[in-house]
């Protein structure tokens, strides 16, 4: 299966408007927001857990990123709710459940080498830094690799046009994105190739979870 599998292509989609796909375990479904392979395979998804729902022990050879959007996420080393940042890297194993039901981000089999050390983040809690321009604050999260972050960005912040090496990838998580090419509201995913160039902005502000410099091979 292929779908937006070009990463030299720029894709813009909200997951609020693709159907929910059954998974192989009752009561998890998903949304495809870019996918290369069958049941394994790489890809990124928006993943919804029923309550109760659960799937069996699994190996990630290539790893994992998780972003709780709502609900408890819960596996066997902890419980997990809303604005928790998992990265289990390559070679991990767990048995993913949902006892209250939760909705998830999920990237799959994209790291590397260089990603060896679990690491957990409660994005409620964690601090914020101030960005590169006033009204923009970061929040560092996987520190292995090339590193994923979550950027807030206040009512009226306008950032500088730049071009990004090794392309860039946003879900924004809440509020509306917008750059000149249009308006992302919350739930939107974009991929921007290598070496693509914006100029991002928010009028009304958001928050966005943005992953850069991994996409060389588009």
């Amino acid at each position: 299966m292929k779908i937006n599998a070009d990463d030299s292509q720029r894709v813009v989609v909200n997951h609020h408007d693709l159907p929910w796909v059954a998974s192989p375990e009752p009561g998890i479904e998903r949304r495809m927001l870019e996918r290369q392979g069958g049941e394994v395979a790489k890809a990124t998804s928006i993943v919804r857990y029923q309550p109760g729902s659960k799937f069996q022990s699994h190996h990630h050879e290539f790893g994992e990123e998780i972003l709780v959007l709502d609900g408890t996420f819960s596996d066997e080393t902890g419980n997990y709710p809303a604005g928790t940042y998992i990265m289990n890297p390559p070679g991990s194993s767990h048995a993913p459940f949902s006892e209250s039901g939760c909705t998830l981000f999920v990237k799959l089999r994209h790291l590397g080498s260089d990603q060896v050390v679990r690491e957990v983040i409660d994005t409620a809690s964690a601090p914020w830094l101030q960005g590169m321009v006033s009204g923009l604050t970061v929040m560092p999260l996987m520190q292995q690799g090339s590193g994923s972050t979550l950027v807030r960005w206040a009512p009226q912040t306008f950032f500088n046009p730049h071009r990004h090496f090794g392309g860039e990838e946003i879900f924004v998580v809440s509020g509306v994105f917008e750059d000149e090419h249009g308006r992302y509201p919350a739930g939107t995913w974009i991929r921007s190739p290598h070496l693509s160039l914006h100029q991002p902005f928010s009028k009304e502000g958001c928050t966005i979870f943005v992953k850069t410099g991994h996409l060389l091979n588009g």
